[in-house]
């Protein structure tokens, strides 16, 4: 393969060659092992002991022993995934790979399993067998038993090994293509000779983010082959409604990269297009895409029968199954004998049999299979102390950020315009001139991919800190970071360390589309950790604890009190003490609980007397500590609760319900909220001020609360 940028439409594999390497001379009528499967091998006097990895190439008799096998165990082990569909005995359905086995195997085969990095999709089935799983465990996944690939917890087709960088696919269209940017960015840096193989459909081709990981892995120059099964249709829409382009690789041109459309029905032109590839990727680092025109010989699914396909495509398909065309070529090619085919053929059946009696006698997931927490457990932990008096809120995220990359050689930075300029409000203001920009990246634009690309960063041990520009901005990656993120350890059984910092907030005259908080949304998803510091001390605290927290954790920091407030940073290096609420006041007669800019104002209030107020910050959002804000309700009987967002929007109503539900006999009048209106935040300075709370209007509560209970 040509390392150029021009698409082209290839008819023939490539026919140069690597020359053999000593030691390679192979005796014959020795046994062939593929896929976990024995198979007796008698084509031109050699064996294949193993599979060989890229960058060894198998020849054309050598790669059809190895890859028949494969396909026809995928093709056997799905012919019985489906008989047990039909009787109950796998769950949720089964979307096979009939018609896809030639490109599974052929862009699979060239990997080193454990080494790249990889996203295989559902129908990928025999990719995962040749990256490490066995039929037994696909079995177990399928019907959802007591040994499940991850452990009953995800559906069939969701499994992976995220552990040797086999990612655990989602449902959501090209989520997945960010990751092994990542990934393999990660394990490059670390200086590891990686590729990526980031699989998706051509339906899956119409998303963002495809385009934006296409974009990402170009401008990063990271070696990912971007591989399209295009199968004619997506479901049960065709091509024709996806695309105008002639072909899907031509879409390479706009990202300066190098696109191939290829049959994918012949296995070997797939293998030696993908080996071409990656000889490609090592000389220049840059993305390529394969387009592999495939099939989908049944539905979409097994509930799907597939009858928006003409009989005459259907039947034009079924005499092109790449299956009997790959047997073929054993006779043509490796010289092999019908009996000795049939005998491969048998032994296959045996493992599959013998693989799926065993998994049916595994008994069903119990309830202490369920796991407790979506939180990955975070073991305690001491850093070095940092002290520093009269720091401004802005000045904290610097120094926090400055503190990290220079203790965690694995940390990185990422996010717009945070490099040499220094970020929208200047908090990463020369970060980028001390530590270079290999670890302070200004990245495109493109939120989502930004996140799934530093998810898959965090998987091969790197520790990312990502930077949105603005809150409001973090609602492009909802799927990415609440859906695939926030669920990772509940999936794939790994941690996933990200720090992610919003600026949020009103005050600063930006309107509706830079001025939101964004709390309430985040909270509704399991498995992130959110804390909103309000201090220059809290807000150093909170960037440090979540950058070493073990889960996702998002950091709230109000962009008003960047520079309008200052405090003393004492940090005693002591993690597990930051994951607290904040107490800031005594008092008797009223606890006022108050997020972000508001923790000031309540302060101001309570400074002022005439009552005896306990202020407190939950600090934490989620996972929230309670007890101590119970305790404090239980104490003073009364409780108001004050945040900038809507009070349909904040966690305000959160912490109502909470002391409602577990301290109901304590108060002396019912629970208030201060909170801005349900509408979105107007820009001229006047009216914003109307929508914001202020302390003026939690006196009011105040006294309204004193007047109902006396």
């Amino acid at each position: 393969m040509a390392s150029h940028s021009d698409t082209q439409r290839s008819t023939a594999p490539p026919t140069s060659r690597r020359p053999k390497a000593a030691g390679e001379q192979r005796t014959s009528k020795e046994s062939l092992l593929v896929g976990g499967v024995q198979a007796r091998s008698d084509f031109v006097g050699r064996r294949l002991p193993g599979i060989a990895r890229f960058p060894q190439r198998l020849s054309k008799a050598e790669y059809y022993a190895a890859a028949y096998p494969l396909m026809f165990l995928s093709r056997r082990i799905e012919e019985r995934l489906l008989e047990l569909y039909k009787k109950g005995y796998v769950k949720g359905t089964v979307t096979d790979s009939w018609g896809n086995e030639a490109t599974a195997v052929g862009m699979t085969l060239p990997l080193r399993p454990g080494r790249d990095v990889v996203s295989i999709w559902h129908r990928d089935l025999a990719g995962h067998l040749l990256l490490g799983a066995t039929p037994y465990q696909l079995f177990c996944q399928y019907m959802a038993n007591a040994e499940s690939i991850t452990h009953a917890r995800e559906g069939n087709c969701h499994h992976g090994d995220a552990a040797r960088r086999r990612f655990p696919m989602m449902s959501h269209l090209g989520k997945m293509t960010s990751l092994v940017v990542g990934g393999t960015w990660a394990a490059r840096r670390e200086g590891e000779d990686v590729f990526g193989l980031a699989v998706v459909g051509d339906g899956a081709s119409s998303s963002g983010e495809i385009h934006e990981s296409m974009n990402l892995a170009s401008v990063q120059k990271v070696p990912v082959l971007f591989l399209i099964e295009n199968n004619h249709y997506s479901f049960s829409t065709p091509t024709s409604f996806q695309y105008r382009c002639r072909h899907l690789a031509d879409r390479a041109h706009g990202y300066g990269i190098s696109g191939y459309t290829i049959n994918g029905l012949d296995s070997w032109e797939v293998y030696s297009t993908v080996c071409d590839a990656m000889e490609a990727m090592r000389a220049d680092s840059l993305p390529v895409i394969i387009e592999c025109m495939t099939l989908r010989l049944n539905g979409h699914a097994a509930y799907d029968k597939g009858d928006y396909v003409p009989d005459e495509t259907k039947q034009r398909w079924l005499e092109q199954d790449p299956l009997p065309a790959a047997r073929r070529k054993l006779f043509e090619t490796c010289g092999m004998s019908e009996p000795d085919v049939r005998v491969m053929e048998e032994m296959v059946d045996e493992e599959v049999n013998s693989a799926m009696t065993k998994a049916m006698s595994v008994g069903r997931p119990g309830p202490k299979m369920a796991p407790v927490s979506p939180f990955a457990e975070a073991p305690p932990t001491k850093v070095k102390p940092y002290n520093s008096p009269a720091v401004k809120n802005g000045e904290a995220v610097g120094r926090a950020l400055d503190y990290l990359l220079e203790h965690n050689p694995n940390a990185f930075l990422m996010g717009l315009d945070v490099g040499a300029y220094g970020s929208a409000f200047k908090t990463c203001k020369g970060l980028f001139q001390r530590h270079g920009g290999e670890r302070v990246l200004d990245m495109p634009v493109c939120e989502s991919a930004q996140v799934g690309f530093a998810l898959g960063a965090s998987q091969i041990d790197a520790r990312p800190i990502i930077e949105f520009q603005f809150a409001d901005f973090s609602t492009e990656v909802a799927t990415q970071l609440g859906m695939n993120c926030g669920t990772w350890h509940f999936r794939a059984g790994r941690p996933a360390p990200l720090l992610l910092r919003l600026p949020c907030g009103g005050g600063l005259t930006m309107g509706a589309f830079h001025s939101g908080e964004f709390e309430g949304l985040w909270s509704r998803f399991p498995g992130l950790k959110l804390l909103y510091p309000a201090t220059a001390g809290e807000t150093f605290e909170a960037i440090v604890a979540g950058f070493h927290d073990p889960n996702p954790c998002l950091v709230f920091e109000h962009k008003q009190l960047y520079w309008s407030r200052a405090g003393e940073i004492d940090f005693d290096g002591d993690l597990a003490a930051v994951w607290r609420p904040r107490r800031y006041t005594e008092g008797n007669e009223l606890t006022l609980v108050a997020f972000g800019a508001m923790v000031h104002e309540a302060l101001a209030v309570a400074a002022r007397g005439g009552r005896s107020i306990e202020v407190w910050n939950p600090f934490v959002l989620q996972p929230m500590e309670i007890d101590p804000i119970l305790e404090s309700v239980s104490k003073t009987g009364r409780l108001l609760v004050a945040q900038e967002s809507g009070e349909r929007q904040g966690l305000g109503d959160r912490v109502i319900s909470l002391v409602c539900r577990k301290a109901l006999g304590a108060l002396k009048c019912p629970p208030r909220l201060v909170a801005s209106p349900n509408t979105p935040i107007p820009f001229a300075p006047e009216l914003e001020a109307i929508h914001r709370p202020n302390g003026q209007r939690i006196e009011e509560a105040i006294e309204s609360m004193f007047r109902e209970d006396s």
